[in-house]
């Protein structure tokens, strides 16, 4: 619970009443490698923050091929925002591609919170703002780059993730074959 309540605490303050009633709501859960936490056509239901492990979220093209769209690594909140504030299905598919645990927030717990704590709903707008921002960056820098140049920055972005990843995964992130991205590995020591 450390890890959640300091990662919030960065986005706003609440007294130890206001922690106590936060961990008082949530639930730890874990999930194993390869499973699926939330399955595109599903309406998502719940907030979760990510404790251990990584997660991915993925997609199939209009061809049937499975394209990653990012990873999302420990200390990190997760969910299809549109999906879950709208209260459609998603078009996502979120994977644990290694064992995970998580703290679950319900929907009913996220507007409980809201209507208890004085300012929750600023936290939560920052720290969406925060996740907003972090995924356009990645996005966009990669657009203009080469698939060297996406690798190379890959890993100095994530230095620890490219060896706890699959390298289907990977590539399928950096828009590449898996066959290329072995010569670009070959290549860049």
């Amino acid at each position: 619970m450390d890890l959640l309540i300091n990662y919030i605490l960065q986005f706003g303050q609440l007294n130890q009443q206001q922690i106590d009633l936060i961990t008082s709501k949530v639930v730890v859960r874990s999930i194993k490698k390869d499973a699926y936490y939330h399955e595109a056509g599903k309406i998502p239901r719940e907030i979760i923050f990510l404790t251990a492990g990584i997660m991915r979220i993925c997609y199939y093209d209009n061809k049937g091929n499975e394209i990653t769209k990012y990873f999302m690594e420990e200390n990190r909140f997760l969910a299809d925002i549109n999906s879950y504030n709208q209260g459609i299905p998603s078009t996502e598919y979120m994977q644990a591609i290694t064992d995970c645990e998580y703290i679950v927030f319900p929907k009913a717990v996220m507007e409980e919170l809201s209507l208890t704590i004085i300012g929750w709903d600023a936290i939560i707008s920052k720290i969406t703002a925060k996740g907003l921002a972090d995924k356009v960056n990645r996005i966009s820098t990669m657009m203009s780059e080469d698939a060297t140049e996406r690798y190379v920055n890959f890993l100095s972005k994530f230095p620890g993730l490219a060896n706890r990843i699959p390298l289907s995964y990977l590539a399928s992130y950096l828009g590449i074959t898996q066959s290329s991205l072995s010569r670009i590995r070959k290549n860049v020591k």
